[in-house]
C-alpha cells in the first residue's frame, strides 16, 4: 500500500530532511548501506515494470518511486557526515584505537584498580547506569573504595552533557563500555560492573546453514557473493588491517581480482549449487547485477501470470454440479473399507466446491495411505453423474496402471468408461483413446504429461485431479488449467511443495487435512545404518517368512542388473524381478503385473514405485544409499509398505 504514497506527494521527501545543520550524520558500514539501498531500487523498479503491463495509461517504468538513490538522500542535508568501518578500507584511513574493560570478579576489584590506573593518567571515566536507583548504587560502591564520583543532579539530559568531571557517575543505558586512549575518555557500562548482558536486541545469530558452511566448504569450490558474484574459494588467511589481525575467507574472481570476505560476514557468501560447473564473475562489473535483475524480472512474469490466472478463475462463473443422485450413495456404500473423520469430511468440503458457481481449487493433503485416491474417485463419479468428463494427471506410467485398475474395479458395476493413456499402449491404441476423449465417448481418462499434449482435447471437461503434485513442476500444472478457466480442479499431495502450501495457507487454494490413519493401519519402523549384506539378507528372509514381499531399491540403472544377482546369492530361496524407467514398456508393465499377482518376492527398483504404487504384500522396504535421495522421496518410498492390516 505505501507504494502508492509516491504518487499522493506533491513533494519529494527523504528521511534526512529533518536532520538540522547543527545534526551530525554517521554512515556505518558504508559498503552495505550502498549495496542494499541498490538492491531496494532496483526491486523497485523491476515491480514496476512487471505491473505496468496491468496498469491502464501507464506504458512506462518512469512511474514516482517510493526510494531514491543512497547519494541523493545524503544530498539533502548540510550536516556533516562520518563514515564508520569495522576494519579501516585503506592504509589512510584513521582507526580509532580502543581497550577493553578488565573482568570484574567477585568483588569488582580489578575494575577498581583499573578506574584508578587510569585516573592517574589523567583519563576522565564516566560510569553509566540503566536507571537512578543503579546510579545511586554504583556511586555507593565507587566511594566505599575511596573513590569520589560525581552524580548528576535528577532530570539532567545525560545526552547534552560534556564529560567535565575526572570520574562521573551518569544515568545513559550502554551495551558495552569502551577505553578510548586517545581521546582520553573512558566509559564504563553496568554490564561492565555487574557482568549481566542487559535485556533488548537478541545477539544475532549464523543462519543454520551457515553453521555448517565451514564443514562443507573445500578449497576450490564455487561460491556466491550476495553481492560480486561467483567465485572460486582460494582458502581461509590472516590478514592484518588497520591494526587488527583477523580471519577472512579469499573469493578469486575471473581476471584474477581478489576479495577478502571478514570471517564475520559469512553470511554473505553461500555454496554455489547449480549443477554445471559455473562461469566465474568479474569483479566489480554488471555481469552478476545482470543476472540478478534478469531473474527477479522473470520470476515477477511468472508470478504475474498467476495472479491473472487465480483471478480469472475467481471471477469467472464454473460449472455448479447438481445434488448427489442414488448411484453416487450406492457408488460410495461400495468402498470396502470403513471411511476415517478426516475422509468423510474432506468429502463433503469438495461435494461443496463443486456444487458451488466458483471453480473449485482444493488441495486434499495426506499421509501415504491415508485415503486421498478414494475421495479424488467419489468426487470423478459425481462429475460424471453430471454429464462431465474427468481427467486423472499422475506424474509416473506405473501409477497411471495402478489407477487404472483401481478405477476399473471401482467403477464396474456402473456405466463410466474409464481409460489410460500412457506409453504401456501402442500408437494405434493411444489415437483411439484420444479420439474417444474428443468425443466424449470416455468419461474418465488417467494419465502422464501425455494428457498435456496439444492433441488431446476434451469434449466437456469438468475436473481435473492431479496427484503427487509435488513431481509436476509450475508449467504442466497450469498448461491444463489454460484449457478452460472454468474447470473444478483437485489436487492430492502427502509432501506439498512450499509454492502450494503459501497459497493454501493465503487461502488462494482451500485445502483439507487427512491426518487419521486407517484402522488396520500399522506403524512403519525405520532403520538407519550403514549397509550391510547380513541385515540385507535377514530383512528380506524375514519377510519371506511370513509369505511377504520386498522392495529393494537401488537407484542406479546401469548396474541394477548386477546388483540384483548379487542379492540372488546373498538369498537364493528368493524370487527376483528387477523394474526401472528405461525398460521396454511391455517389459515393464510384465514385470510389475507378475509382482502384483505374487510370482516374484523381491523387487529391485529404482524410485520408479516412489509415487501412490499400491502393493499390500510389500511390507519390508530396503533403501540403498538413502544419502542420496531427498526428503520428499524417502518420505514417499516409506509410504509404500505396511499399506493393509
Amino acid at each position: 500500500m505505501e507504494s502508492w504514497l509516491a504518487w499522493l506527494a506533491a513533494d519529494e521527501h527523504v528521511l534526512f530532511d529533518l536532520v538540522p545543520e547543527d545534526g551530525l550524520v554517521v554512515l556505518v558500514d558504508t559498503r552495505r548501506l550502498q549495496d542494499r539501498a541498490a538492491d531496494i531500487v532496483a526491486e523497485e523498479v523491476d515491480l514496476a515494470a512487471a505491473l505496468a503491463r496491468t496498469w491502464d495509461g501507464v506504458t512506462g517504468v518512469d512511474a514516482p518511486r517510493l526510494h531514491v538513490d543512497l547519494d541523493q538522500v545524503l544530498g539533502r542535508t548540510s550536516a556533516p557526515t562520518w563514515t564508520v568501518l569495522a576494519v579501516p578500507d585503506g592504509p589512510s584511513t584513521p582507526a580509532v584505537a580502543t581497550e577493553a574493560w578488565a573482568s570484574p570478579g567477585a568483588d569488582g576489584g580489578p575494575l577498581v584498580s583499573q578506574v584508578r590506573a587510569l585516573r592517574r593518567d589523567g583519563v576522565s571515566v564516566a560510569v553509566c547506569a540503566d536507571s537512578e536507583s543503579s546510579a545511586e548504587r554504583f556511586a555507593t560502591l565507587l566511594s566505599g573504595q575511596g573513590l569520589s564520583p560525581t552524580v548528576p543532579l535528577a532530570g539532567a539530559d545525560p545526552a547534552r552533557r560534556e564529560l567535565r568531571d575526572a570520574l562521573s557517575v551518569v544515568v545513559a543505558p550502554l551495551g558495552a563500555g569502551c577505553i578510548l586512549p586517545g581521546a582520553g575518555v573512558a566509559l564504563l557500562s553496568e554490564r561492565d560492573l555487574s557482568g549481566r548482558r542487559r535485556g533488548g536486541r537478541p545477539v544475532r545469530r549464523l543462519r543454520r546453514d551457515a553453521q555448517t558452511f565451514f564443514e562443507d566448504l573445500k578449497v576450490g569450490d564455487h561460491v556466491v557473493h550476495h553481492v560480486h558474484g561467483i567465485a572460486r574459494f582460494g582458502g581461509m588467511v590472516r590478514q592484518t588491517m588497520g591494526g587488527v589481525e583477523r580471519d577472512y575467507l579469499l573469493l578469486e574472481y575471473r581476471g584474477g581480482d581478489r576479495l577478502y570476505v571478514p570471517s564475520d560476514q559469512i553470511e554473505s557468501v553461500r555454496l554455489y549449487s547449480g549443477g554445471e560447473t559455473p562461469r566465474l564473475s568479474k569483479f566489480g562489473g554488471a555481469d552478476f547485477a545482470r543476472t540478478k535483475a534478469s531473474v527477479r524480472s522473470e520470476v515477477a512474469r511468472i508470478a504475474q501470470e498467476l495472479v491473472v490466472l487465480y483471478q480469472t478463475r475467481l471471477h469467472t462463473p464454473g460449472h455448479a454440479f447438481a445434488a448427489d443422485t442414488p448411484w453416487q450413495a450406492e457408488f460410495e456404500a461400495a468402498f470396502p473399507f470403513r471411511e476415517t473423520p478426516d475422509q468423510l469430511h474432506a468429502v463433503v468440503e469438495v461435494k461443496a466446491d463443486m456444487e458451488s458457481e466458483v471453480p473449485m481449487d482444493r488441495l486434499i493433503c495426506g499421509d501415504v495411505g491415508f485415503g486421498k485416491t478414494e475421495v479424488a474417485m467419489r468426487a470423478a463419479f459425481k462429475a460424471v453423474q453430471d454429464g462431465r468428463q474427468v481427467a486423472v494427471l499422475v506424474p509416473t506410467t506405473l501409477l497411471a496402471q495402478q489407477h487404472f485398475q483401481t478405477f476399473t474395479e471401482r467403477f464396474a458395476g456402473f456405466p463410466v468408461r474409464v481409460e489410460v493413456l500412457s506409453r504401456f499402449l501402442s500408437a494405434a491404441e493411444a489415437r483411439e483413446v484420444v479420439g474417444a476423449v474428443a468425443t466424449g465417448e470416455v468419461d474418465i481418462v488417467i494419465g502422464t504429461h501425455r494428457l498435456l499434449s496439444s492433441d488431446v482435447r476434451f469434449a466437456r471437461l469438468g475436473l481435473l485431479v492431479v496427484d503427487e503434485e509435488q513431481r509436476f513442476g509450475v508449467g504442466h500444472k497450469e498448461a491444463i488449467k489454460q484449457i478452460s478457466a472454468e474447470i473444478d480442479v483437485l489436487t492430492l499431495t502427502a509432501t506439498p511443495i512450499p509454492r502450494t502450501l503459501e497459497m493454501s495457507l493465503n487461502g488462494i487454494r482451500d485445502t483439507s487435512l487427512l491426518l487419521t490413519p486407517p484402522a488396520a493401519r500399522q506403524p512403519i519402523l525405520t532403520y538407519v545404518g550403514e549397509y550391510d549384506d547380513r541385515a540385507v539378507a535377514e530383512a528380506i528372509r524375514r519377510e519371506l517368512l511370513r509369505e511377504g514381499q520386498v522392495f529393494y531399491v537401488h537407484n542406479r540403472v546401469r548396474d541394477i542388473e548386477e546388483h540384483a544377482a548379487r542379492l540372488g546369492e546373498l538369498v537364493p530361496e528368493a524370487r527376483i524381478a528387477v523394474a526401472h524407467g528405461q525398460m521396454d514398456e511391455g517389459a515393464l508393465e510384465r514385470v510389475v503385473v507378475d509382482f502384483w499377482e505374487g510370482r516374484h518376492d523381491v523387487l529391485v527398483c529404482t524410485t520408479i514405485i516412489e509415487s501412490g504404487i499400491d502393493m499390500p504384500m510389500v511390507n519390508t522396504l530396503v533403501v540403498e544409499r538413502a544419502d542420496l535421495l531427498g526428503l520428499g522421496q524417502m518420505h514417499q518410498l516409506r509410504g509404500r509398505v505396511g499399506r493393509a492390516g
